[in-house]
């Protein structure tokens, strides 16, 4: 008898916690704070889960190339999923203000870590971008994205009253985005480098700074950007082949081509989970930057379509949160943030299906990579404080 009491005490009291959950739940989605927050996060957990699915699929065989075990790269991902869920939760901690009042100060540790990589970080597909850490490799370009817009937005917020004379804009604009940008060129990372000019320039657009100054800095980073295509014969290479309408698939078109046959053999619902014959050596990096390209193949057009829709949620809801931010300093944060994530998907997405030159940047949440997954989890958290912390319209009453 008193073994039954126990065990009904016990089903009573987890049946009594599992509806406070609910109700807790319930609760917060009544807030519309919490439920922005909640449209951030869901798109974010579906493309994650989704990632690791691919990875589990697409990596298998580059392990075994690599003598190591089939599912090594995957528990490695595993394991930078949970770091990045653990920053992700402690970003959504921290005040978002408190970024404004260290902005300068998380632009000098970036700028010191690309220069530490430039000194002593290990080689990878050419570009030294990589600093090892044990076990551990970190990419410090990914932390500088983040740093960037981090210090536009707070010192364009600041100076709002006084963007109407160009000095105001043009000076934080060029010393912070051409110190960095210079550094990450000197890898080299042309991909990273136009990421880090986007979200930059959408913190611009974004703040009081009139039309004509962003037009002026725009031309100049435009011509930047030509410039730094033109200089190097493997760039302009790559880029041309873009433009090609009958490309070497053998040579600078190989990619570009593979990509194409993985996405076509998928048709509408895919060949099946782990079933993908691209990721047999016949489309390189199918694991990190054409990831999408065995998401297409194992899952179709449905597939496909599907992490494009969950990215186009993630952009919107994006927006909401930016417009709903408590100031102006929030708002351009949100909006750097959100820009720098949606534009590297379409940078990607794009130069698998051949509608952009391919760059060379992963997937966001779905890609392999350990600095990329931390870092894009952690500015998840920066949306969610910012969402959570949000104003509401004020409605008039009848």
């Amino acid at each position: 008898m008193t073994g039954r009491a126990t065990t009904s005490t016990t089903s009573t009291r987890t049946s009594t916690k599992t509806t406070d959950l609910v109700h807790s739940a319930a609760a917060a989605w009544r807030r519309p704070q919490e439920r922005r927050a909640m449209m951030v996060a869901i798109p974010i957990a579906f493309l994650v889960v989704i990632g690791l699915g691919a990875v589990l699929s697409s990596s298998s065989v580059v392990a075994i190339r690599e003598g190591l075990d089939q599912y090594a790269i995957f528990e490695r991902q595993l394991l930078y999923v949970g770091v990045g869920i653990a920053a992700m939760i402690a970003t959504t901690k921290i005040p978002y203000r408190w970024y404004a009042r260290w902005a300068p100060l998380i632009l000098v540790v970036a700028i010191a870590a690309l220069v530490a990589t430039r000194l002593i970080g290990s080689v990878r597909g050419g570009s030294r971008s990589w600093i090892e850490l044990g076990s551990f490799t970190a990419q410090p370009s990914e932390f500088a994205k983040f740093a960037v817009v981090v210090y536009l937005a707070a010192v364009l917020s600041r100076k709002e009253q006084h963007l109407g004379q160009f000095s105001h804009v043009f000076w934080p604009v060029a010393g912070s985005l051409g110190v960095v940008s210079s550094l990450v060129m000197l890898q080299p990372d042309l991909g990273t480098t136009i990421l880090v000019m986007v979200a930059a320039f959408a913190v611009v657009i974004a703040s009081a700074a009139p039309f004509r100054h962003v037009l002026a800095l725009g031309a100049l980073a435009a011509g930047g950007a030509g410039f730094l295509a033109w200089s190097e014969p493997y760039r302009w290479e790559r880029l041309m082949s873009w433009f090609d309408e009958t490309p070497d698939i053998l040579g600078e078109g190989l990619q570009a081509h593979q990509a194409l046959v993985a996405l076509g053999s998928g048709g509408l619902f895919g060949v099946g989970l782990g079933a993908s014959r691209a990721r047999w050596s016949f489309l390189p990096n199918a694991h990190t930057d054409f990831i999408f390209a065995i998401i297409g193949e194992e899952t179709g057009l449905a597939g496909a379509l599907s992490v494009i829709t969950l990215f186009v949620i993630l952009t919107v809801v994006g927006v909401i949160v930016a417009m709903r931010a408590r100031d102006q300093f929030g708002r351009l944060l949100a909006i750097g943030l959100l820009t720098w994530v949606t534009t590297q998907a379409i940078v990607n997405i794009g130069g698998v299906v051949g509608a952009l030159p391919i760059t060379g940047v992963p997937l966001p949440f779905v890609s392999v990579g350990g600095s990329a997954m931390i870092v894009n989890l952690a500015v998840v958290g920066v949306l969610l404080n910012i969402a959570r912390t949000g104003v509401e319209p004020v409605r008039s009453r009848a």
